[in-house]
This record gives C-alpha cells, sequence and structure tokens, in this order.
C-alpha cells in the first residue's frame, strides 16, 4: 500500500503536519518508529496537550506495540487520543473502532489568496503579560460555558479551563495570541501560528457574546493571518465544527474546504 502522506510538498501532507505541530508546541514530543507521543504533565485533563500522532503501525505486533507504548506513556491520564490522518493505516484505524473508540470531526479549511475582508479598525495587541493571560482565562471560561449549554460538551469545572489555557500560553510566543479591545472591554481573542512548512493556522476564535456582529472576529482573523504570513506562512489554515456556524463565515472570507480532522478518543483509563 503506498505512503498517502510521502510527498512532503503536497499541501494536505503539509496541512496534517501543521494540525498536530499546532497542538504538540510546547509539549513534550517523543518520536518513534510508528508514531509520535505527545505529553505535558502540567496539564494531564488536557487531550490537545496528551495525543499520539503519525501513527504508522500496521501488523498485529506493531499495533500492540504502539498501544502498549501508549498505555505507558500516559499511565495516569484518564484518556486516550489519536490523531487521524491519511496515512494512518487501515487496520490501526479498525482496531481503534474495535476497542470502543469515538471519532470526532473539525472540517479544516484554507486561505491561499487574500481574504475578502479585513474588518473595522480596532486595538489589536499581543498577549504578552500575566494579566493578558488571565483577560484570555476570563474569556476561555466564557466560551467553556457556552460551549455546554449548546451540548458540545459536558460542563468543565474552572481547573479544566485553567489547564486549558496553561496549555496555550506554552505555545507562546510562536502561537502568537492577539487581544481585542472594544469600548474599554477587552472581549475577544485569537492566535497565529506560521507552522513549519509554508502552511500556516489560525486558531482558537472567541468573542464575548455582547460583542458579535461588530467584525471583531473579523479584524482578529485578519491581523492574525498577516502576521502568520509575516512570519513565513503561505497558505493559512482554520478549523471549524461541522455543526456550528463559524464555517460559514470562514468560507465568505475566501477560506475554501481542503480536509479534515478526525481524532479518535477514548475514556476511562487508570
Amino acid at each position: 500500500m503506498p505512503d498517502l502522506m510521502a510527498d512532503p510538498d503536497d499541501l494536505l501532507v503539509r496541512a496534517y503536519s501543521t494540525i498536530a505541530g499546532w497542538l504538540a508546541h510546547g509539549h513534550e514530543t517523543r518520536t518513534q518508529p510508528l508514531a509520535q507521543l505527545v505529553r505535558d504533565a502540567r496539564t494531564p485533563v488536557v487531550y490537545d496537550a496528551n495525543f499520539i500522532c503519525d501513527v504508522r503501525a500496521r501488523t498485529p505486533d506493531e499495533i500492540e506495540s504502539l498501544l502498549e507504548a501508549a498505555d505507558s506513556m500516559y499511565r495516569g491520564l484518564g484518556h486516550r487520543l489519536y490523531l487521524w490522518d491519511p496515512g494512518m493505516p487501515l487496520e490501526f484505524e479498525a482496531r481503534l473502532q474495535l476497542e470502543g473508540y469515538e471519532a470526532d470531526e473539525q472540517v479544516i479549511l484554507v486561505l491561499e489568496g487574500a481574504l475578502a475582508a479585513q474588518g473595522p479598525k480596532l486595538d489589536l495587541r499581543k498577549a504578552q503579560s500575566d494579566a493578558d493571560w488571565e483577560t484570555i482565562y476570563a474569556l476561555c471560561r466564557l466560551d467553556h460555558e457556552e460551549e455546554a449549554e449548546k451540548g458540545f460538551h459536558d460542563p468543565w469545572d474552572e481547573s479544566v479551563t485553567r489547564q486549558l489555557v496553561t496549555s496555550k500560553r506554552v505555545k507562546a510566543p510562536d502561537v502568537q495570541f492577539f487581544l481585542a479591545r472594544v469600548d474599554g472591554v477587552d472581549c475577544a481573542f485569537f492566535s497565529a501560528w506560521p507552522g513549519e512548512n509554508g502552511v500556516g493556522q489560525v486558531e482558537d476564535l472567541f468573542t464575548r457574546s455582547d460583542f458579535r456582529g461588530r467584525g471583531i472576529g473579523t479584524a482578529l482573523i485578519a491581523r492574525c493571518v498577516d502576521d502568520a504570513r509575516a512570519r513565513g506562512a503561505h497558505a493559512v489554515l482554520i478549523g471549524a465544527r461541522p455543526n456550528d456556524t463559524p464555517k460559514h463565515m470562514y468560507a465568505a472570507l475566501g477560506f475554501r474546504p481542503l480536509c479534515v480532522e478526525r481524532r479518535y478518543l477514548k475514556t476511562g483509563f487508570e
């Protein structure tokens, strides 16, 4: 079977590399012949900081070896998370299905030209100080409460939000977060990463509900796309839930659908 991820110049190959690279940035990564295992003891409940990617285990022996390595690496964590890419062997994906892993997906869109709109001129600044990161924490908390109300996940304890923000901050300044201030209120944030292969990523857009409909998200997207491109990116990725509305906003700005980010998750480990 051909290696579907063998062409390093292919946009899809670079896109999946950027997706995994954004998540892994700032965390411990152990590279093995059959996969990469990412771990961060500071944030054990954060799925995005503790996962396995670039899986190439195909034979029964290879699959058992990787599952055992994951159990060793993540002993004490309550979950196992595998990132799918087109190079993941069908045999391994089938094993995950057999073991009761559940798949979750995002649509990934890519911008290769100019944005269709820039948004209003706003007070946008880089998140740098402890106070800035406390503001991001407060906004993330609002985001998580809203997501729970929409049914995307169960309500999270504040300690989970705190760990999630920690997992974001360790990526800075390579992943640059920006805050938007409107009417004297820090009401939104977003981030930019140039990637390492010419494909960057913008991620984590959130605007307070009482400030929506004013072009703040568009202005942040424009600023973050510019930042990623100024630091080496050409194509820029953005992700969206298939069952949520932001995907239409991104498409209207010039992002086109490129691929699917699929994750296999299982909880209940001890």
